[in-house]
């Protein structure tokens, strides 16, 4: 979804029935169960819900009218997909303009297939791009040691270790540094299960463009030719057309 999202809870009026809006993004966040291009749009508007204002139901409106375009827009899954995890993470520093948090966001594939995403506002603030970039490793890297447990009580072993792309060289050196010197200082110690993993080898890290960073959709708002390539690449068709 490629609305350019700039809300503000202070630039209208508030809704004299909030309900309404309320009820939107509720069912818009089921929703993204399946549909992760309104993943990050609708990451936006549910930060709105205890005063939401016109220009929020505007936008959540917009949403809706971008779905009604294609309702038949769905993922697909290969019947001859691989048994390997690979995750794309990205981060938008210092994105929200009242916190100054971050913004977390990640795919993972199960061979070619998209099987699990999310667009998050970091917990904490970040010091610099390239730890926010790390903090995203660090959700991304759960995320697949979770799967990967998953596969394993389904008797379904991965046939390689877990690939993590990310854009930032920084973050990825950090990663595979294993020593704790200054600049990491004030890193907390959990987020450092990205370095734990890697030497343990289920996981490899590898650098990708920002121009192929997939995770991008869910970290902040692209341009609309650059969002239906990347929805492409993630699996997402229209379900009625033979891919």
């Amino acid at each position: 979804m490629e609305p350019n999202l700039k809300l503000s809870d202070k630039s209208s009026d508030l809704l004299q029935d909030p309900s309404v809006f309320r009820k939107i993004v509720g069912k818009l966040l089921y929703l993204t169960h399946t549909r992760p291009d309104i993943t990050y749009a609708v990451h936006k508007l549910s930060q709105f819900m205890s005063a939401p204002r016109v220009d929020h139901l505007k936008a959540a409106q917009r949403v809706l009218r971008y779905l009604k375009n294609d309702p038949a827009q769905g993922l697909f899954y290969s019947a001859s997909s691989s048994v390997s995890l690979s995750a794309f993470c990205d981060a938008d520093w210092a994105s929200c303009p009242d916190s100054r948090r971050s913004t977390t966001g990640y795919c993972v594939f199960l061979g070619d297939s998209l099987v699990s995403w999310r667009a998050k506002k970091q917990p904490t603030l970040s010091r610099s791009s390239s730890e926010a970039e790390y903090l995203s490793m660090a959700d991304s890297t759960c995320e697949l040691i979770w799967l990967a447990s998953l596969l394993r009580d389904l008797h379904c072993p991965l046939t390689g270790p877990a690939t993590l792309f990310c854009d930032n060289q920084s973050a990825l050196h950090i990663a595979s540094n294993p020593v704790y010197h200054e600049r990491t200082k004030h890193i907390e110690f959990d987020y450092h299960v990205v370095r734990e993993r890697l030497q343990s080898g289920f996981l490899k890290t590898m650098h990708v463009k920002s121009a192929h960073q997939l995770a991008d959709i869910f970290t902040k708002a692209v341009q609309p030719a650059v969002f239906h390539h990347l929805t492409l690449k993630m699996g997402l068709h229209h379900l009625f057309i033979p891919s």
